[in-house]
């Protein structure tokens, strides 16, 4: 039986806390920056713990973490 392997996407955006939430950044920071006021891009600093229905995806993705 082969190992399974990490996906490496995913490896790179996401981490998981202690407690085993998915931790990633926050959506809606990628581009069109001029369109946001200044208070929702300070918002968006930093990350966020992802819902339940995306961890459960991110966690298929990571299954050695």
């Amino acid at each position: 039986m082969p190992k399974m392997k990490t996906k490496s996407s995913a490896k790179k955006r996401f981490k998981l806390t202690a407690s085993g939430k998915v931790r990633g950044s926050q959506s809606k920071k990628q581009h069109g920056m001029i369109k946001r006021t200044n208070k929702q891009i300070r918002n968006l600093r930093g990350t966020q713990i992802l819902s339940d229905a995306d961890a459960k995806i991110i966690r298929k993705f990571m299954p050695n973490s």
